[in-house]
Order: structure tokens, then C-alpha cells, then sequence
């Protein structure tokens, strides 16, 4: 496994996977049971394999195509 916590690099990876067209928001996730980093997509899945590694220090990376985020009204 990594020396680094899963929190780590997410934290050192964010700004950049943000910056990538079609990718909506990043988090720290489960996958078969372990942890893992998801990437939360508005595009197909696949367009994003070549910009966006399987795993990173030793965590997987799953890619999931959600739909575009968008800020919710507040009501009071």
C-alpha cells in the first residue's frame, strides 16, 4: 500500500482532476470493500481513461459518470 493517507492525495490530486473538462467533483469512496477515489463525471466514462489514472499511489480510481453538479437554493 502507500505511505500516504488516501486524504493526502486526494488533497494533491483535486485541483487537477477538477480542471479537466467534463469532471464535476472528486471524493474519497468504497470499492469491494476497500477505499478508494471517485471521480464524479457529466461525460462517458472512457473519454477521461487517458487523463485520469486507474489507481494512484496504491488506491483505486473509479470513474462514475453522474450528471453535471449544480449549487441547490437555500431556502430559509
Amino acid at each position: 500500500m502507500t505511505e500516504r493517507s488516501i486524504e493526502q492525495v486526494l488533497r494533491d490530486r483535486t485541483d487537477e482532476w477538477m480542471s479537466i473538462d467534463g469532471v464535476e467533483g472528486v471524493a474519497i469512496g468504497e470499492h469491494k470493500g476497500n477505499s478508494c477515489i471517485r471521480i464524479f463525471t457529466s461525460i462517458n466514462p472512457k473519454n477521461l481513461q487517458d487523463k485520469i489514472p486507474s489507481s494512484v499511489e496504491g488506491y483505486p480510481v473509479i470513474i462514475e459518470k453522474t450528471g453535471r453538479f449544480g449549487a441547490l437554493e437555500q431556502k430559509d
